[in-house]
């Protein structure tokens, strides 16, 4: 392989302007044609086939003008007044009638028919002439809002107003904006720490800005055929800036490190391809396995997710091996560090005796201390993943100053908690006598029921083929305690469906996410060892070493478990909970965790290969496995400090977006690369790999026949050209 890339990278510094005008062309068509025809984002969590999705899918099909999309208009009393006053009243009709008059606008419901127990608050449903599966347009919910504007003049200096909320008035997240603009800005400050030059940090910014537009919009244009979730989006910008800047920032250090050494241009660009880009091509697979691996979960909208960041990431790794030697070629001998410069001299200091040298030293005269106090130190911060609880976020989780948070949490005050997410008992088959008599031993059955709060109905479906019963819990969409129930309801409205010869099962948008939460927590398993195990063989293939991959993924366990260690203690016990503006604590999203794993494994291999990679290569050409240790952390260890703060940078800025899908699983991988890069690649592999020695880079024989020889340091294209001779180390 690295023949073909350092012939790849030969031709695409010959060929500068074809290689970069071939990107640029590339990026404009997908911008333009996102511009024009991106499609829309799917919502919601659904499961196709689980028990719930079905139902729902059945109530759908009997009650078709009730399936479309549907949220609540609030009406909060002015002060010293009830919502049942005349001149209140008044101006609620006048809402509901501009609200009806509204094209998009199928059906309001009449407020004064749910009114709280202290009449200070009246909720009406909204109905929305779209499909279920639609999301409504903004610039259409902010008609909707604006009927509110005759309340709201009359009565806003008294306290009263109209507030939207529900599912159909979810605020849309911009794609890009603070969070992007933080991770950018201090990653161009480390690589200017790092290269001690403006023209090379611009580099790896370049090549992440065409990564991530062209990734962004190749995923708006994927919304037209397929279902794409909003996250999916944000993932993919989030994952493609991150591993596209690292990944050049390998490879630019490294042409940057050969100039200083005296290569020619052209020579050290192709000779970069070949080796820094071999380790970029081994550690994108390992991002893209881990990302592709989520598709095993069935989860639609996971699944959307995990290919959007894997495109992202594919792109990032194909524009650093065509884009980037384009454009350093280009640069020419401007990227090449002056004698007498700091950057020079640092790199010559480096590679005599640096700081990463010199930790390694301290490391592996004591590597069974080292090992026993790391592995100790980072269970104890995994603890609190023990506690680890997941749920699928509704607007009850949404920042406390958003218009549906508000709403949500005025209606649990005022109605109760569970009011926010009712549940829905669907009878189907027989007469409508038959109906009415099995709606009747369901209703019978519930009431009696702990943890419910209410029960309505039945209703009979306009095709009088199916009944419906709504149950009320008397606690949230997002409480254990309704998990429980939705189990305690199903076992035992499955005696009557029995009995009866209807088909009797519980369902609503809350019973949906349940299912979907226990469908992730069924494939976390089979996930983890499909990706793991096919993410060892690449390894093996690597570094032809059985203990090398074995080390990689123990030393990522304990990464992922400080890393949801961390999320539990922020976002489910509040810790910095303030600071970091948490909206609300509680149970993590439950799509977080698998998607931490895939990401955050990715990443961790990412680290491997390029640490290991530059050991490997120092000691395939020298044998002595000590100085390997010390050569690899020496070269390699000031690339993985600045890509490990440029990857913590990137996702702790996704903090500030406010989403509460996002926020934890930011959360997680910044911590989780912090612990991985510093704790685990940089000081526990170096004490491992100094306990066992030559045993660390062999191979049985057996095995050494069977695996193929995979060139991933550029052994064979560098080892008889002196422009990259490695000097010995001194000190």
């Amino acid at each position: 392989m690295a023949k073909f890339l350092y012939r790849l990278g030969a031709v695409a510094a010959r060929r500068r302007l074809i290689f970069l005008g071939a990107s640029l062309a590339v990026l404009a068509a997908a911008l333009l044609l996102a511009f024009g025809s991106a499609g829309s984002f799917a919502p919601g969590h659904s499961i196709p086939g689980s028990p719930a999705q079905v139902a729902l899918e059945k109530a759908d099909r009997h009650s078709p003008e009730d399936g479309g999309v549907s949220g609540v208009v609030l009406f909060a009393a002015p002060n010293g007044a009830q919502v049942n006053d005349e001149a209140v009243v008044r101006q609620m009709h006048a809402v509901v009638a501009r609200m009806q008059a509204e094209d998009v606008v199928a059906e309001v419901g009449d407020p004064l028919e749910d009114v709280s127990a202290d009449g200070r608050i009246a909720v009406a449903s909204v109905s929305f002439d779209l499909p279920s599966d639609s999301e409504v347009d903004p610039v259409l919910q902010e008609a909707v809002r604006a009927t509110g504007g005759v309340y709201n003049e009359q009565f806003g200096d008294q306290g009263g107003r109209v507030l939207f909320g529900g599912d159909a008035f979810e605020q849309e997240l911009e794609p890009f904006g603070v969070p992007e603009t933080i991770g950018i800005g201090v990653a161009l400050l480390v690589m200017l720490v790092t290269f001690g030059s403006v023209l090379a940090a611009g580099l790896p910014m370049l090549t992440a800005a065409l990564g991530v537009g062209g990734s962004a919009a190749g995923t708006l244009l994927a919304a037209n055929l397929f279902d794409v979730s909003q996250n999916a989006l944000t993932l993919a910008i989030m994952l493609g800036l991150a591993v596209g800047i690292d990944y050049a920032l390998l490879i630019v250090s490294r042409h940057r490190a050969q100039l200083t050494r005296g290569a020619a241009v052209a020579e050290s660009i192709a000779l970069a391809i070949a080796t820094a880009g071999s380790a970029v091509v081994f550690a994108g697979l390992t991002v893209i396995i881990a990302l592709v691996g989520l598709t095993l979960a069935g989860v639609p909208m996971l699944t959307s997710m995990g290919l959007a960041a894997a495109g992202a990431v594919a792109v990032a790794v194909l524009l650093a091996l065509t884009t980037l030697p384009a454009v350093m070629s280009l640069a020419g001998e401007r990227l090449r560090p002056k004698p007498s410069s700091r950057a020079a001299r640092r790199e010559l200091e480096t590679r005599k005796r640096g700081m990463a040298a010199r930790w390694v030293d301290a490391v592996i005269r004591h590597p069974r201390k080292v090992v026993v106090a790391v592995v100790l130190g980072l269970a104890v911060v995994a603890v609190p993943a023990t506690q680890l609880e997941l749920a699928l976020n509704d607007n009850g989780s949404a920042a406390k100053s958003s218009e549906p948070r508000q709403v949500y949490d005025l209606i649990a005050g005022a109605f109760g908690p569970g009011v926010n997410g009712p549940l829905a008992v669907l009878v189907e088959g027989g007469s409508v006598a038959e109906l009415n008599s099995t709606a009747k031993t369901v209703i019978d059955t519930v009431e009696s029921m702990p943890g419910v709060a209410e029960v309505n109905g039945p209703l009979i479906a306009p095709d009088q083929r199916a009944a419906f019963v709504e149950v009320v819990p008397t606690t949230g969409p997002r409480d254990g305690a309704t998990n429980a129930l939705v189990a305690d309801l199903r076992a035992a409205l499955e005696p009557i469906g029995t009995q009866t010869g209807n088909y009797v099962a519980v369902t609503g948008l809350t019973v949906v996410g349940l299912d979907a939460v226990d469908k992730l927590n069924n494939a976390l398993l089979p996930f983890t060892v499909v990706v793991v195990g096919l993410s060892l063989l690449l390894l093996l293939l690597a570094f032809r070493s059985w203990t090398i991959p074995l080390k990689a993924t123990a030393g990522f366990l304990l990464s992922v478990g400080a890393a949801f260690g961390a999320m539990v203690a922020v976002f489910q016990w509040g810790w910095l909970a303030g600071p970091l503006g948490v909206p609300l604590e509680g149970p993590v999203p439950s799509f977080a965790p698998i998607i931490v794993m895939a990401v955050l494994f990715g990443l961790a291999m990412d680290y491997e290969v390029f640490l290991v990679s530059a050991m490997r290569e120092h000691y395939a050409r020298h044998g002595n496995a000590q100085e390997a240790i010390r050569a690899g952390s020496r070269n390699a260890g000031r690339v993985v400090v600045a890509a490990a703060v440029i990857m913590i940078t990137v996702f702790a800025s996704f903090l500030f977006s406010h989403d509460p899908n996002v926020m934890p699983i930011a959360l997680a991988l910044a911590f989780g690369v912090l612990v991985d890069a510093f704790l685990v690649r940089l000081t526990l592999v170096p004490a491992v790999l100094k306990l066992l020695g030559d045993r660390a880079w062999r191979l049985p024989r057996w095995l050494d026949r069977v695996v193929p020889k995979v060139d991933i340091e550029g052994h064979d294209v560098s080892e008889n050209r002196s422009t990259v001779r490695e000097p010995e180390l001194v000190g």
